[in-house]
């Protein structure tokens, strides 16, 4: 197709819809149809992104285009450092409607309410009909989840992931849940113990080929200021490469998944989780693919239940659950602050210069892979701000910058909801609160820290212990109305009115010091 054809669709595809087989594609015909994608800043500075962040991206896009031109398809592409880029997805998408006339255009729909309201707009402005497909790339749309949260005074992630099992026959054996039960969480709640992880496996190791070398360069050269570093970037950035990892992990870590999947260890970034979320998110995978390869993992005998089903819940789960939420409760979901959080980010959280042993580890190694598993990012980042009383939208702001899986329609659920208690439980049921205690047992960060976590006060009371009692005292109204913070409450009458006293005056200063300029 030539430019000047008459174009008839132009099919719009984002930095996370890499994805051949998408709604967007179903009726696509080389002859008269072509494909739209674009590099711009602004989808780099809305949010601080990090250096590998924006090179997962970017080099994702490009090999997608790559592959599109090998099959024909005429794919009209802005690169960030093209001449005349406009900067913005709304500016490059309008000049290239003046510019190719298309009749309609066509999309998937995505996974960012911002990015849908400025192309929703575009369309409008330039009086072009906007053909929106549903994103087959999950088991349940937003309308079936709609539908299964009207009418609930509660929303909760279990009913919700037992629907889908039983709809899509996951794990179910003559209707009933593999092994007699829904979850195996209480196998699955295993530490390293003294001895460690013990036998682990390297985390992701593509050699950067010319095209991820190019964008590295164009990274450093162009958003040199931002944080993180490139130097070990090797996250897969095609598809077969996605394949290759996937495989990988079902041959050397699903098996010991489940029991560790809540264990952390100093220095140890990959232990035994999955490492494909960036890869599902930005469609290179599929999730049925995904799920099917750990259900016939566990059916030949080669993973325990006991980790396909932890792995399967946060696939199948907490993926399509998050989604529900974020389409469901956006745009006001972004400003859900129900603990009236005002504390600023530390600035440290930029740099991992704490002395701090479990947020400088988690941290350092965020910046350096643009990762960190799941209780790393619940029990560790995030805790300490829910604790210190950071505005939840700034934390929101970090996570959706620094991890190379970040999406927003994932990141903001997990963060406001799950991580921050933001949005007032409905995304949890509870706050996720624990003093250093539980950092210490559930890892081995606290070995050699200058903190203990036994301690509420005194120079070497861990921030975190402190800062979880006066969060307790700080909430204790709303808290004690939580059955299941009942507990932890309760545990406030054991407090005299000095140690409140001391702990109130320490944490302030905590507070001033992590508000203090870096």
């Amino acid at each position: 197709m030539t430019e000047l054809s008459k174009l008839r669709s132009l099919v719009i595809v984002l930095g996370d819809q890499l994805d051949h087989d998408a709604a967007a594609f179903d009726d696509f015909d080389a002859a008269q149809d072509a494909v739209w994608m674009a590099e711009v800043a602004e989808e780099s500075e809305h949010v601080w992104s990090s250096k590998p962040r924006i090179a997962m991206f970017l080099s994702a896009m490009r090999h997608f285009a790559a592959e599109l031109r090998a099959r024909g398809v005429t794919v009209h592409y802005t690169r960030l450092d093209d001449a005349g880029n406009a900067g913005s997805l709304a500016g490059e998408l309008a000049a290239a409607i003046v510019r190719l006339r298309p009749a309609q255009l066509v999309m998937t729909a995505p996974g960012d309410y911002r990015v849908w309201q400025s192309i929703k707009r575009v369309a409008r402005e330039q009086d072009r009909p906007l053909d929106v497909r549903d994103d087959r790339h999950f088991y349940a749309t937003v309308r079936d989840f709609a539908a299964h949260a009207k009418g609930r005074k509660q929303l909760r992630l279990e009913y919700f992931y037992r629907e889908l099992r039983e709809k899509h026959g996951v794990l179910m054996r003559d209707g009933k849940p593999a092994g007699g039960q829904w979850n195996f969480d209480a196998d699955n709640r295993q530490d390293f113990g003294k001895d460690g992880p013990g036998r682990h496996f390297p985390g992701p190791d593509f050699v950067p080929d010319a095209i991820t070398r190019d964008v590295i360069a164009l990274i450093e050269s162009r958003f040199a200021a931002h944080p993180g570093s490139l130097q070990s970037f090797a996250w897969p950035v095609t598809r077969d490469q996605a394949l290759e990892a996937l495989q990988r992990f079902i041959d050397e870590r699903l098996p010991k998944f489940g029991p560790y999947q809540d264990a952390m260890w100093k220095g140890e970034p990959w232990l035994y989780h999955s490492l494909l979320a960036a890869a599902l998110n930005l469609k290179l995978l599929n999730p049925r693919e995904v799920v099917a390869a750990a259900e016939r993992a566990y059916e030949q005998g080669h993973a325990p239940l006991e980790s396909v089903e932890g792995f399967i819940r946060q696939i199948i789960g907490w993926r399509e659950y998050v989604r529900g939420i974020y389409w469901t409760r956006m745009p006001d979901y972004l400003e859900s602050n129900a603990l009236n959080a005002t504390e600023p980010l530390p600035a440290w959280y930029w740099t991992g210069d704490t002395d701090m042993a479990c947020l400088r580890d988690a941290i350092t190694q965020t910046l350096t892979h643009g990762y960190a598993h799941h209780i790393q990012r619940l029990m560790v980042t995030g805790l300490y701000p829910l604790l210190l009383g950071v505005a939840p939208r700034q934390v929101h702001e970090w996570y959706l910058a620094v991890y190379v899986d970040a999406v927003e329609w994932v990141e903001l659920p997990n963060v406001l909801g799950m991580s921050q208690y933001a949005d007032g439980g409905l995304m949890a049921s509870k706050p996720y609160v624990a003093t250093g205690k539980y950092i210490e047992r559930m890892g081995h960060y606290c070995k050699g820290c200058r903190y203990k976590p036994a301690l509420k006060t005194g120079e070497q009371a861990c921030p975190f212990t402190t800062l979880y009692w006066d969060f307790l005292m700080r909430h204790e109204a709303l808290l004690s109305r939580n059955q299941r913070m009942a507990l932890q409450v309760k545990n406030l009458a054991r407090l005299s009115d000095e140690e409140r006293a001391a702990i109130r005056a320490q944490a302030t200063a905590i507070r001033a010091s992590s508000s203090a300029p870096s």
